[in-house]
């Protein structure tokens, strides 16, 4: 008789797991599911069915009968679930064709599978030991099914459509968690040589639990339609699964007759085994080398091409899309190129700035260079004009191939230099990445030339544009200094004519005091205009401190003075006192710049005025004169534009310059001219707050 607990918990156990089935059989046998699939999966719903009122037979009897009955049921029950992975993995219509030999390999594998195991149970029912003891058999056999059902359940939901998978995931979810735990249960079984009775009495709630799951996939499918895609990506995985568990399965063997025979020594010598056995597997699957390996044999005896050309350019792509400048963007083409022939690391040469030659910038698990290689040497001509992938394998036992060839030193001495790919834009050689030696043997065909090559072109195109956007972002840069640099030299030019006139004036006044101080202080102010050019020069067009309260008429009677000085009279016409919001040196510079205009298109006799009020929230400045004029079209399409100008020596920067700077601050500057009648430009600036400073007597309506 059973253990009274094991028979309890067995009869609740299997008999949740029987009656279940029994519900899912039902179901799919009632028509509402139709098709080979579905009748695939009602005849494993209905054996599972079987097999849980076996286990319940057994467990409320304790009749060896039923046990028999059960574990071949268990057999028949596995190869019903494998038979329905298999039609829905098979391939229809226009995909018989696209994979039939993995197909039937996994048929024959199932059929031998389940073969065994039935063979295994009947010589255990009959008491008969076969080349092993029979019940080392069967559990070796049932321990292989759980480890293929758990491939097939892996291949069937990597492979299938996107908008299949939502129906097939509870599905492989419930049977998968079903294979895992009996994968579990017959390790434990083979390892210690005894079936964990526990473990055995709830594997019925196990696969109890996952019926629910199987037929919610079974009310989501519409007659279970899919669409199967095999990738290398699963295909290296499944292979590795299959490798995992026959390594299991060995060591499992191998521990049992290391118990048997061991003698008193069997478990310690078991545990340690194990120990060493789980340690190399985790080597294995930590190992670089290894995995190159695998997947060169995969792609080699199960694909007709090596690569999965669609993820390798996501990846590839994905790896350029990167950012960090040349040296990040080097190191991504480096690794990307080297992974797709299993490299374990390169150097990216790029060409110069100037493109005489090309020098070391990105490197990748290869030691830094400074060597470099002029643009028109052997090596770069012959990447250039070929656009081959040169193997240096192949060249130092083939050089006649590559048509009088001759290697730099430093690439003969760089360790393990394999491949050198050539990066090209249009037909330009940008670069080209030196790999080192693969992880494993890899034949340098025409699949694995084609791939670099047309990666490398990929990378090229990406380097280039980087390159063109950072010249891009230089000569911009540049043509900000240069647009700088136009408006330091106009005021330049400016305080020249000043003091040169000033120089002049100094052989007739040299000995007049006023004269004299008042040159002082023009040398000192121009000295101090120069200082703060040279300073916006260093730190760039934008003024250093913030716009601040201006004194207008502080500034328009500098200018008047400074003018007059000169020997040309400007009628000054002060209507308000006001603070405008500005910066002091810039103000003055623009409304000078104006009155200078004024000057200089006004011959003797003629009349130039300057206003100064208030309008609104702003102040107003109006500079006019009697003098040429200029017509609508100059206004319209020249007079704000950076050189130009109707001055024989003028530079044409002044206005633009003045135009800019008033619209920075928020104003705005008209202008309406007549030819041969004059011109009057409005400037309004806003005031620096609300508030007027307390005008004086002499200040209102004051007419200089």
């Amino acid at each position: 008789m059973i253990d009274a607990k094991f028979a309890l918990v067995s009869v609740w156990s299997y008999g949740l797991a029987g009656v279940l089935a029994a519900i899912v059989t039902l179901y799919l046998a009632s028509g509402w599911q139709t098709g080979g699939r579905g009748r695939a999966m009602c005849l494993a719903a209905g054996l599972s069915a079987l097999w849980g009122v076996l286990g319940l037979g057994y467990a409320l009897t304790g009749n060896k009968i039923f046990l028999s009955a059960s574990l071949l049921s268990d057999a028949l029950r596995y190869g019903a679930w494998f038979l329905f992975l298999l039609v829905l993995m098979k391939p229809e219509g226009t995909e018989r064709d696209a994979s039939p030999g993995r197909y039937g390999w996994l048929s024959r594998i199932a059929l031998l599978l389940v073969a065994v195991g039935i063979g295994a149970q009947i010589l255990v029912g009959l008491g008969l030991d076969f080349v092993l003891p029979s019940a080392r058999m069967a559990l070796f056999s049932s321990l292989a099914m759980s480890v293929f059902g758990l491939v097939l359940i892996e291949q069937l939901f990597r492979n299938v459509s996107p908008d299949f998978r939502w129906s097939i995931k509870p599905l492989c979810l419930g049977l998968g968690a079903a294979f895992l735990y009996d994968l579990y249960l017959y390790s434990d079984a083979l390892l210690f040589t005894k079936v964990d009775v526990d473990a055995f009495s709830i594997r019925g709630f196990a696969h109890a639990l996952g019926l629910p799951l199987m037929a919610l996939s079974a009310i989501r499918s519409n007659g279970w339609k899919r669409k199967m895609v095999i990738s290398k990506q699963v295909a290296m995985q499944s292979a590795t699964l299959v490798i995992v568990g026959v390594y299991l399965l060995f060591m499992a063997s191998a521990g049992y007759y290391v118990r048997f025979f061991g003698g008193e020594w069997g478990r310690a010598l078991q545990f340690a085994l194990m120990f060493a056995a789980m340690l190399f597997l985790a080597l294995l699957a930590f190992s670089g080398s290894m995995r190159a390996r695998l997947r060169v044999q995969v792609g080699k005896h199960f694909f007709s091409y090596r690569y999965d050309y669609r993820e390798e350019w996501l990846r590839f792509t994905q790896a350029l899309s990167s950012q960090g400048g040349f040296v990040g963007m080097g190191k991504h083409v480096v690794r990307g190129l080297a992974n797709m022939v299993e490299s374990p690391g390169g150097a990216l040469w790029l060409k110069d700035p100037s493109g005489r030659f090309f020098a070391q910038t990105a490197y990748w698990n290869m030691p830094a260079s400074s060597a470099t290689e002029d643009d028109g040497s052997s090596l770069c001509k012959f990447l250039s004009e070929s656009g081959w992938v040169i193997n240096l394998e192949e060249y130092r036992s083939l050089p006649r191939r590559y048509d009088g060839l001759v290697l730099p030193s430093w690439l003969v001495e760089v360790p393990n230099a394999w491949l050198v790919v050539p990066l090209t834009t249009g037909s330009e050689l940008i670069a080209f990445v030196v790999l080192a030696t693969a992880r494993t043997k890899i034949d340098v065909n025409w699949e694995v030339n084609d791939l670099l090559k047309t990666a490398a072109r990929q990378a090229g195109a990406f380097l280039g544009q980087m390159q063109a956007s950072e010249a891009l972002l230089d000569v911009r840069k540049f043509d900000s200094f240069n647009r700088m640099s136009a408006f330091v030299v106009h005021d330049l030019k400016n305080i020249v004519a000043q003091l040169s006139l000033m120089l002049k004036n100094a052989e007739r006044h040299s000995g007049n005091p006023e004269f004299q101080e008042d040159m002082l202080m023009t040398v000192k102010h121009s000295v101090e205009r120069m200082r703060q050019l040279m300073l916006q020069l260093r730190e760039g067009a934008t003024p250093l401190d913030s716009p601040r309260g201006i004194n207008l008429t502080d500034v328009v009677r500098r200018i008047q003075n400074a003018k007059s000085g000169q020997g040309r009279d400007i009628e000054l016409v002060i209507q308000d006192r006001v603070i405008a919001r500005g910066h002091e040196d810039r103000i003055e510079r623009v409304i000078g710049h104006l009155v200078q205009n004024a000057l200089d298109a006004t011959e003797d006799g003629g009349d130039v005025w300057l206003r100064l009020d208030r309008e609104g929230d702003n102040a107003l400045v109006v500079v006019g004169d009697t003098g040429h004029g200029m017509s609508q079209e100059f206004i319209r399409e020249r007079l704000f534009k950076p050189f130009q100008t109707t001055k024989p020596t003028g530079m044409g920067i002044g206005a633009y310059e003045s135009f800019q700077y008033v619209h920075e601050l928020g104003g705005k500057l008209s202008v309406d001219s007549t030819i041969d009648v004059g011109t009057q430009v409005s400037l309004l600036l806003p005031l620096f707050d609300n508030g007027l400073m307390p005008p004086t007597a002499q200040s209102l309506g004051e007419v200089t």
